[in-house]
């Protein structure tokens, strides 16, 4: 239930950061960020006090390698629209399955056949979704290679919250991730002269719009579910936001989906669907094993 609502909730960040076209990029990032601090830290502090008093300095690592990861996420993929194409920047964030799967392999976990197959066909399901348009101009290169970053950095916030989730809370970890996060956007977008105020109301009620859903119920879900789904998996459920998007943006802002991205879309759910059944299915197997060892177990004299 927590993915569902967080992948419902992500699919508006694209049409409502659209819709807020008066603020710049990474200034969305940073109010999206520090105002979910504002709304988890008193909730976070007031009920979970003790565990920030036992703060292990590990998982304090983890979760400010978190944050730092997220920054870096939204710092490279937002100013990469700029640079290439929208559908191009898109695609490539969207490989970001392929570096999760590689950051399992390096932690030493193996993954199965089946969930390579799902992500593979993931991937490719949302680069024809979205018409990759590749450049080759040097402007367009860097964006590409930016939306690269952006989907590698994607990765470690995942890969990195599933460690820190191992004994934190959700709302500790959120907030000192979000927080994080927020600090070193507001660096950024100080040093680089983002305008951080004196938006039209409905822009504001845009930023609120993404505080709320893709922040509070579309992050926040995800980094609850990192205790019991893998970062794997989750990565690649967050590619249904590409159709998700795609079907607000259509009723909500008039931008009817081509009828090209049709099976790309039908293709990135498939695979959507292999990884899940796969994963769901390795997980039975697993669980049916213990019950035996246990059983066995209970049987010797």
């Amino acid at each position: 239930m927590a993915l569902v609502v967080a992948v419902l909730a992500v699919s508006t960040s694209g049409p409502l950061i659209a819709f807020a076209a008066a603020a710049p990029a990474l200034a969305i990032a940073f109010w999206r960020n520090a105002l979910a601090v504002g709304v988890l830290g008193p909730i976070s502090l007031i009920a979970r006090r003790r565990e920030y008093a036992n703060l292990a300095r590990r998982e304090a690592v983890f979760c400010v390698l978190a944050g730092v990861a997220l920054a870096a996420h939204f710092a490279a993929w937002m100013p990469s629209i700029r640079f290439t194409t929208v559908a191009a920047s898109t695609a490539l964030v969207a490989t970001q399955p392929v570096w999760q799967g590689l950051i399992s392999v390096a932690q030493g976990r193996k993954l199965r056949t089946v969930t390579w197959a799902g992500i593979g066909v993931a991937v490719l399901g949302a680069v024809l979704a979205t018409g990759a348009d590749f450049g080759v101009s040097t402007r367009a290169v860097m964006g590409d290679l930016l939306a690269v970053v952006g989907a590698i950095m994607a990765a470690a916030y995942t890969a990195l919250g599933e460690r820190a989730r191992v004994t934190l809370s959700t709302t500790t970890y959120t907030t000192i991730c979000y927080g994080v996060c927020a600090v070193l956007l507001l660096v950024i977008c100080l040093a680089s002269g983002q305008r951080l105020g004196g938006y039209p109301g409905t822009t504001w009620l845009a930023i609120l719009g993404l505080v709320a859903g893709a922040q509070l119920l579309g992050h926040t879900m995800f980094n609850y579910a990192l205790r019991r789904v893998s970062a794997t998996t989750i990565s690649v459920l967050i590619l249904l936001e590409v159709p998700g998007a795609g079907l607000i943006a259509w009723l909500w802002l008039g931008q009817v989906p081509p009828a090209a991205s049709l099976p790309g879309l039908a293709l990135l759910l498939v695979g959507v669907l292999i990884v899940v059944l796969g994963g769901a299915q390795a997980g039975r197997r697993e669980r049916a094993a213990r019950r035996l060892e246990v059983e066995t177990a209970g049987t010797i004299p």
